[in-house]
Protein backbone atom coordinates (compact mmCIF):
# COMPACT_ATOMS: atom_id res chain seq x y z
CA UNK A 1 0.00 0.00 0.00
CA UNK A 2 1.27 3.04 -0.75
CA UNK A 3 1.57 5.67 2.37
CA UNK A 4 2.99 9.61 3.10
CA UNK A 5 6.21 8.20 3.87
CA UNK A 6 6.69 7.54 0.31
CA UNK A 7 6.29 11.81 -0.07
CA UNK A 8 8.70 13.88 -2.00
CA UNK A 9 9.97 16.94 -0.83
CA UNK A 10 10.09 19.77 -3.39
CA UNK A 11 12.92 22.28 -2.81
CA UNK A 12 14.06 24.75 -4.37
CA UNK A 13 15.09 23.61 -7.97
CA UNK A 14 18.55 23.03 -8.37
CA UNK A 15 18.92 23.86 -12.09
CA UNK A 16 17.45 26.31 -14.26
CA UNK A 17 15.54 25.16 -16.13
CA UNK A 18 -6.06 7.34 -21.64
CA UNK A 19 -6.38 3.76 -21.46
CA UNK A 20 -5.29 2.20 -24.82
CA UNK A 21 -4.99 -1.15 -26.10
CA UNK A 22 -1.87 -2.02 -28.56
CA UNK A 23 -3.08 -1.98 -32.22
CA UNK A 24 -1.50 -4.54 -34.46
CA UNK A 25 -0.34 -2.66 -37.56
CA UNK A 26 1.12 -3.47 -40.96
CA UNK A 27 3.09 0.21 -41.08
CA UNK A 28 5.34 1.60 -38.86
CA UNK A 29 6.81 5.27 -39.03
CA UNK A 30 10.51 5.61 -40.45
CA UNK A 31 13.25 7.03 -38.35
CA UNK A 32 13.03 9.75 -41.04
CA UNK A 33 9.51 10.25 -40.16
CA UNK A 34 9.75 10.01 -36.06
CA UNK A 35 12.72 12.55 -36.71
CA UNK A 36 10.72 15.30 -38.27
CA UNK A 37 7.45 14.47 -35.63
CA UNK A 38 10.24 15.05 -32.70
CA UNK A 39 11.18 18.40 -34.33
CA UNK A 40 7.29 19.26 -34.64
CA UNK A 41 6.52 18.56 -30.92
CA UNK A 42 9.90 20.50 -30.28
CA UNK A 43 9.42 24.38 -29.80
CA UNK A 44 12.44 26.36 -31.27
CA UNK A 45 15.33 26.12 -28.50
CA UNK A 46 13.83 24.65 -26.14
CA UNK A 47 14.87 24.69 -22.69
CA UNK A 48 13.13 22.56 -20.47
CA UNK A 49 12.61 24.80 -17.32
CA UNK A 50 11.55 28.06 -19.56
CA UNK A 51 9.95 26.94 -23.01
CA UNK A 52 6.51 27.34 -22.52
CA UNK A 53 4.26 27.68 -25.94
CA UNK A 54 1.56 25.72 -24.28
CA UNK A 55 0.74 28.56 -21.81
CA UNK A 56 1.10 26.31 -18.59
CA UNK A 57 1.01 27.05 -15.60
CA UNK A 58 5.05 27.95 -14.11
CA UNK A 59 4.75 24.78 -11.70
CA UNK A 60 4.00 22.55 -14.39
CA UNK A 61 7.50 22.70 -16.40
CA UNK A 62 10.30 20.71 -15.99
CA UNK A 63 12.16 20.82 -12.59
CA UNK A 64 15.02 18.96 -11.15
CA UNK A 65 13.58 18.67 -7.08
CA UNK A 66 15.17 16.76 -3.55
CA UNK A 67 14.01 13.32 -3.47
CA UNK A 68 13.08 12.09 -0.15
CA UNK A 69 15.57 9.88 1.45
CA UNK A 70 14.70 6.37 1.03
CA UNK A 71 13.18 6.28 -2.89
CA UNK A 72 14.76 4.14 -5.84
CA UNK A 73 16.29 5.36 -8.42
CA UNK A 74 14.55 5.07 -11.82
CA UNK A 75 11.08 4.62 -10.31
CA UNK A 76 8.25 7.29 -11.49
CA UNK A 77 5.84 8.55 -8.59
CA UNK A 78 2.38 9.61 -10.22
CA UNK A 79 0.80 12.48 -7.19
CA UNK A 80 -2.73 12.73 -8.01
CA UNK A 81 -3.18 15.89 -5.92
CA UNK A 82 -0.43 18.42 -7.35
CA UNK A 83 -0.65 16.69 -10.84
CA UNK A 84 3.44 16.16 -10.75
CA UNK A 85 4.91 12.80 -12.02
CA UNK A 86 8.54 12.60 -10.47
CA UNK A 87 11.31 10.45 -11.85
CA UNK A 88 13.85 9.29 -9.07
CA UNK A 89 17.57 9.94 -9.78
CA UNK A 90 20.81 8.56 -8.47
CA UNK A 91 22.24 10.92 -5.80
CA UNK A 92 19.02 11.68 -3.88
CA UNK A 93 17.18 14.11 -6.75
CA UNK A 94 13.80 13.71 -8.65
CA UNK A 95 12.99 15.23 -12.53
CA UNK A 96 9.45 16.72 -11.63
CA UNK A 97 7.11 17.12 -14.72
CA UNK A 98 3.39 18.40 -14.89
CA UNK A 99 0.92 15.58 -15.88
CA UNK A 100 -3.02 15.44 -16.55
CA UNK A 101 -4.61 12.40 -14.85
CA UNK A 102 -7.55 10.45 -15.18
CA UNK A 103 -11.42 11.96 -15.11
CA UNK A 104 -13.41 10.77 -12.07
CA UNK A 105 -13.35 7.42 -11.43
CA UNK A 106 -11.52 6.71 -14.04
CA UNK A 107 -8.01 6.90 -12.25
CA UNK A 108 -6.49 3.55 -11.08
CA UNK A 109 -4.27 4.12 -8.01
CA UNK A 110 -1.54 1.24 -7.72
CA UNK A 111 2.13 -0.19 -8.10
CA UNK A 112 2.76 -0.78 -11.77
CA UNK A 113 5.62 -2.18 -14.15
CA UNK A 114 6.47 -0.45 -17.25
CA UNK A 115 7.03 -3.42 -19.58
CA UNK A 116 7.22 -1.58 -23.03
CA UNK A 117 7.81 1.57 -24.30
CA UNK A 118 7.22 2.92 -27.76
CA UNK A 119 8.53 5.97 -29.57
CA UNK A 120 5.59 7.16 -31.80
CA UNK A 121 3.17 4.25 -31.15
CA UNK A 122 -0.44 3.65 -33.08
CA UNK A 123 -3.31 4.30 -30.44
CA UNK A 124 -6.62 1.97 -30.29
CA UNK A 125 -9.47 2.93 -27.80
CA UNK A 126 -9.93 0.07 -26.40
CA UNK A 127 -14.10 -1.28 -26.26
CA UNK A 128 -15.16 0.22 -22.63
CA UNK A 129 -14.38 3.76 -24.14
CA UNK A 130 -16.30 3.07 -27.36
CA UNK A 131 -19.18 1.88 -24.89
CA UNK A 132 -19.07 4.72 -22.53
CA UNK A 133 -18.24 7.44 -25.65
CA UNK A 134 -19.40 6.07 -28.41
CA UNK A 135 -19.86 9.71 -30.82
CA UNK A 136 -16.71 10.24 -29.74
CA UNK A 137 -14.44 7.35 -30.50
CA UNK A 138 -17.26 5.91 -33.41
CA UNK A 139 -14.53 7.32 -36.33
CA UNK A 140 -11.42 5.96 -34.48
CA UNK A 141 -12.79 2.59 -33.20
CA UNK A 142 -9.94 0.54 -35.42
CA UNK A 143 -7.20 2.85 -34.02
CA UNK A 144 -5.22 5.88 -35.33
CA UNK A 145 -1.47 5.84 -36.80
CA UNK A 146 1.46 7.10 -35.18
CA UNK A 147 1.77 11.09 -35.46
CA UNK A 148 1.78 14.40 -33.68
CA UNK A 149 -2.40 14.03 -33.93
CA UNK A 150 -2.23 10.64 -31.93
CA UNK A 151 -3.64 10.36 -28.39
CA UNK A 152 -0.29 8.58 -27.22
CA UNK A 153 1.97 11.18 -28.89
CA UNK A 154 5.55 10.71 -28.96
CA UNK A 155 5.83 8.31 -26.51
CA UNK A 156 4.26 5.98 -24.41
CA UNK A 157 5.06 3.67 -21.39
CA UNK A 158 3.05 0.92 -21.17
CA UNK A 159 1.98 -0.12 -17.03
CA UNK A 160 1.40 -3.64 -16.49
CA UNK A 161 0.54 -5.80 -13.22
CA UNK A 162 2.51 -9.04 -13.09
CA UNK A 163 2.41 -9.93 -17.11
CA UNK A 164 -1.06 -8.46 -17.47
CA UNK A 165 -1.28 -5.21 -19.57
CA UNK A 166 -3.15 -2.78 -17.50
CA UNK A 167 -3.84 -0.92 -20.71
CA UNK A 168 -2.98 1.84 -18.64
CA UNK A 169 -0.32 4.32 -20.25
CA UNK A 170 2.34 7.37 -19.62
CA UNK A 171 1.93 9.06 -22.72
CA UNK A 172 2.30 12.56 -24.30
CA UNK A 173 -0.85 13.76 -25.47
CA UNK A 174 -1.36 16.74 -28.36
CA UNK A 175 -3.94 18.69 -25.99
CA UNK A 176 -1.49 19.82 -23.91
CA UNK A 177 -3.52 22.49 -22.34
CA UNK A 178 -4.90 19.42 -20.38
CA UNK A 179 -1.85 19.54 -18.32
CA UNK A 180 -2.74 19.82 -14.42
CA UNK A 181 -6.49 18.76 -14.95
CA UNK A 182 -8.28 15.15 -15.13
CA UNK A 183 -8.63 14.73 -18.30
CA UNK A 184 -7.90 10.98 -19.76
CA UNK A 185 -9.82 8.02 -19.90
CA UNK A 186 -7.08 6.71 -16.88
CA UNK A 187 -3.69 6.98 -18.32
CA UNK A 188 -1.18 10.00 -17.72
CA UNK A 189 -0.90 12.72 -19.80
CA UNK A 190 2.46 14.43 -20.07
CA UNK A 191 3.66 17.46 -22.54
CA UNK A 192 5.30 15.57 -25.51
CA UNK A 193 8.38 17.55 -25.22
CA UNK A 194 8.64 16.56 -21.85
CA UNK A 195 8.16 12.70 -22.30
CA UNK A 196 10.51 13.02 -24.59
CA UNK A 197 12.90 13.95 -22.43
CA UNK A 198 11.81 11.42 -19.77
CA UNK A 199 11.03 8.57 -22.44
CA UNK A 200 15.37 8.25 -22.71
CA UNK A 201 16.10 8.33 -18.65
CA UNK A 202 13.55 5.31 -18.02
CA UNK A 203 14.21 1.45 -18.03
CA UNK A 204 12.17 -1.50 -18.93
CA UNK A 205 11.46 -2.94 -15.84
CA UNK A 206 11.17 0.23 -13.23
CA UNK A 207 8.41 0.77 -11.29
CA UNK A 208 5.49 3.42 -11.63
CA UNK A 209 3.60 4.37 -8.68
CA UNK A 210 0.41 6.23 -8.92
CA UNK A 211 -0.86 7.57 -5.86
CA UNK A 212 -4.82 8.07 -4.64
CA UNK A 213 -5.41 11.35 -3.81
CA UNK A 214 -5.62 10.11 0.08
CA UNK A 215 -2.13 8.57 0.04
CA UNK A 216 -0.58 10.87 -2.37
CA UNK A 217 2.43 12.71 -2.64
CA UNK A 218 2.71 15.86 -1.28
CA UNK A 219 4.45 18.91 -2.13
CA UNK A 220 6.56 20.72 0.59
CA UNK A 221 8.34 24.07 0.41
Amino acid sequence: MLTRRHFIQTTTALFSASISSPLLADTWPTEAEKAAWDAQVTPPGYNPATSNPWGLHPRFLPQRVVAKDGLVAGDIHVDAVARYLYHIEEGGTAMRYGVAIARGKLYEPGTYTIKRKVRWPHWQPTQNMIDRDPELYADIADGMEPGPENALGSRALYLYVGDRDTYLRIHGTPQPRSIGGRASSGCVRMVMAHINDLYSNVEIGSRAFLYSAKDSVVSQS
